[in-house]
């Protein structure tokens, strides 16, 4: 036997009939398109002829981009960013956050249900005054004779507003994007705290190296001065000779201090980006391999597809996009569908009973016809953001564009640089030994070796800040490049399969 569908039934089918009619409206305002950029070359200016493109499948792309420098204890230490550096958890939190305003914009497309029980104890005097005691409530008594009546009810209540012009989905297009940002934002955070990372800890090993550099020439440099202070002794140096020989070791000493308060605030430096006190951390000196990685440079479209300030920039621009047409929406009257169903009864064992029910449906709209030109100064306003994030996107890339060219030209040029001050630094090496066998054997003045002495000394140094240099500005490319992603593998989809 059949039974009769319940009253709640029929209201929740008729509710979802009606949802699935009218989300196939269409949406007001602008259809989005990606901004055209202003790049009209498919290879890079300071790339050259040695430079090779990269490809989707490049070394780049398969590792992690840090290990390129073949440091396994840079290794340990990057892969603790992501979990521990304060700004790229700000960056997780925020995303966290557009990911929830995506959930809150989906669910206002869907009628909004609500249940509701009550009991009221009202009575009536005789004089006609009456006393009401709600449940929970005060109770007040008076003179005289009263009746006093019970009442109980519940009810189910449905009400809606079908989103005829689309100003819903467009919030969820614009909640969409804001989450694509977001995702965007995050990986710029991780890439921009890993980058930072890489390069204190590759400066504070290449201090390291000028640190043992420097305490090597502080012990050629009293054994320079043990011997000018010999020579004194025994009458073939002049005083002037010892005093010089001091000067250039008290100096070169007070140098090596001040590199190692340097290696200090290198290591202070790497354990706040780690998420630690710096008095928690410590990192013992180790040879520095300054190794130099080849980074593959992509075409222009390959880094719009990799930067993810540029990705963040472009969601943002789609944002504004469906905030133009939310407020267009405004020019259009709303319409609310609402229904309830429930029971009311002065008996509480006959609540339930079908004569007690109680239903009503309901259909309102509402159209403002004068506001002073408020709505048409939001759509102004939505457009003019518009604008500007279009403005922000395209220079957001040709900013890229100059980081990408800055540091390709920094490379080369440092390439060449390291080869001439080897090239100096050898020499110089060979002009400090030649001249202090020279006045060892009385044929050249002590100034003479001072003088070969410090232009050994900032020639050895200028080659190892070079070398660190080539280092930095590799890094500097890598997040010019935007870092290791795959060109498949954006922020955009990363935001689409976090919403799953």
């Amino acid at each position: 036997m059949n039974r009769p569908r319940h009253p709640y039934s029929r209201l929740l089918g008729a509710t979802a009939g009606a949802t699935l009619v009218l989300l196939t409206g269409c949406a007001v305002g602008p259809d989005y398109h990606r901004p055209d950029v202003p790049v009209t070359h498919d290879r890079f200016k300071e790339a050259g002829g040695d430079w090779l493109p990269a490809a989707p499948a490049d070394a780049l792309s398969r590792a992690p981009w840090w290990t390129l420098f073949n440091d396994p204890q840079l290794d340990q230490f990057v892969a603790q960013v992501e979990v521990s550096n304060q700004n790229v958890a700000a960056a997780v939190a925020s995303y966290a956050q557009a990911r929830a305003t995506v959930r809150e914009e989906r669910a206002a497309i869907f009628p909004t249900i609500d249940l509701s029980a009550g009991a009221t104890r009202s009575g009536t005097k005789s004089s006609g005054s009456s006393t009401v005691v709600s449940t929970g409530g005060t109770s007040v008594t008076s003179s005289g004779s009263s009746r006093v009546r019970n009442t109980y009810q519940t009810d189910i209540g449905a009400s809606w507003e079908p989103d005829i012009w689309g100003v819903l989905r467009r919030g969820i297009e614009n909640a969409n994007a804001t989450l694509s940002a977001s995702a965007a934002d995050l990986q710029a955070a991780t890439l921009s705290a890993r980058g930072e990372l890489v390069t204190d800890y590759l400066s504070l090993r290449e201090a390291d190296a000028e640190i043992a550099l420097l305490e090597k020439t502080v012990d050629g440099y009293q054994r320079a001065l043990e011997i000018t202070q010999n020579r004194y002794k025994v009458g073939v140096a002049p005083k002037s000779d010892v005093l010089s020989a001091q000067s250039t070791l008290y100096s070169t000493q007070a140098e090596l201090e001040a590199m190692r308060n340097t290696r200090a605030q290198y290591e202070h430096a790497i354990a706040v980006l780690l998420g630690k006190a710096p008095s928690d951390f410590s990192l013992a000196p180790a040879d520095w391999n300054g190794t130099v990685p080849n980074v593959p440079v992509g075409l222009p479209s390959t880094l719009l597809q990799r930067r993810p300030d540029i990705a963040a920039a472009e969601r943002n621009v789609a944002a504004a996009n469906a905030t133009v047409g939310i407020q267009q929406a405004a020019w259009f009257p709303s319409l609310t569908l609402s229904a309830s169903y429930g029971t009311s009864s002065s008996s509480l064992h006959k609540l339930f009973d079908a004569s007690s029910a109680l239903w009503s449906l309901g259909a309102s709209a509402a159209e403002t016809l004068i506001d002073f030109g408020a709505r048409r100064g939001a759509i102004d306003a939505a457009r003019a953001a518009y604008d500007q994030a279009v403005a922000s996107y395209r220079e957001t890339t040709l900013e890229a564009f100059q980081d990408v060219e800055d540091n390709l030209s920094a490379t080369r040029a440092l390439e060449k640089q390291y080869a001439l001050r080897q090239q100096a630094s050898t020499a110089a090496d060979e002009n400090e030994r030649v001249l202090l066998n020279q006045y060892r054997a009385g044929q050249v003045a002590y100034s003479d070796v001072v003088t070969a002495q410090a232009s050994a000394l900032s020639a050895r140094r200028s080659l190892v800040q070079v070398a660190l240099s080539r280092q930095t500005t590799a890094v500097a490319l890598i997040q010019a490049l935007g870092g290791g992603w795959q060109a498949g593998d954006t922020p955009q989809m990363n935001a689409t399969k976090a919403q799953g």
